[in-house]
């Protein structure tokens, strides 16, 4: 009985912020008091999403932990009600994986507390510089041309609810489009597809950031296979570099988060 209590108690919360929810990479984040901090968004990919996870850090870079996998990411409008956490100014994200292995993460930011005075929507005129065209690979019907202060879900903003713009000269998120050979998995694997070429002889050479060799792989006999992600030793950002027949065939960079 307490948990349908618990359940109706957030679907009530997460009503009353539907209105001000931002389009994903973008988030909605209220502390709304008595513990209970509201993430809400508004999923501009479709079908096209296969997972969304919200995260959670006391730090604004790193040592994120997934509080929640959401069950049904395709939902056009999403959120939950985080209870757990340690104090109300934390630091949240949102992991968002596509089809084909491309994945990206939000902004990372702290809840806004929820009074009239606080949450002030910023006016489209001020999206200006402060927003960033995404990589073509996530076009979308909507999208702006080049100029346009017209939001779409193609455009990043830096702050989801915001107060009125003090200056446009902030630097633009960086967004991150992940190989089609070599990504991350949501099960915690490192996956591999290789061109189905008949004769090709491929090789696989996994390096550190620095330019440190981790291990090679030379000649998989699959064309599709995984690797743990224990091979890597701890999380964070890694290269490759795909040769076929000892040519290179692309040079890149995958992340291990912590946690899915």
């Amino acid at each position: 009985m307490k948990r349908i209590v618990i359940t109706l108690t957030s679907l009530l919360l997460l009503h009353s912020v539907l209105p001000a929810q931002d389009t994903l990479p973008a988030f909605s984040l209220r502390n709304v008091g008595g513990n209970r901090i509201i993430i809400g968004w508004t999923n501009p990919f479709g079908d096209s999403i296969r997972q969304v996870s919200v995260q959670r850090s006391f730090d604004s870079l790193k040592n994120f932990r997934t509080i929640l996998t959401l069950p049904d990411p395709t939902t056009p409008q999403n959120g939950i009600v985080d209870t757990k956490a340690f104090n109300d100014h934390m630091f949240y994200r949102i992991y968002i994986m596509l089809d084909g292995g491309r994945y990206l993460f939000s902004v990372s930011k702290r809840p806004v507390k929820d009074t009239i005075s606080a949450v002030i929507t910023q006016p489209q005129s001020s999206l200006g510089d402060s927003a960033m065209l995404a990589n073509p690979d996530f076009a979308h019907p909507g999208f702006a041309r080049p100029g346009s202060t017209r939001f779409t879900p193609g455009m990043i903003r830096n702050d989801s609810i915001a107060g009125p713009a003090i200056s446009n000269n902030r630097p633009k998120a960086e967004l991150f489009v992940a190989s089609k050979r070599v990504f991350t998995f949501p099960d915690g694997y490192v996956k591999i597809v290789l061109p189905d070429k008949e004769g090709k002889k491929y090789r696989i050479r996994f390096l550190t950031m620095d330019d440190k060799l981790l291990f090679e792989i030379k000649e998989p006999k699959e064309r599709e296979f995984k690797i743990d992600k224990t091979s890597f030793y701890r999380s964070g950002w890694y290269r490759f570099e795909l040769f076929e027949d000892e040519e290179l065939l692309e040079k890149h960079r995958f992340y291990l988060p912590r946690e899915f």
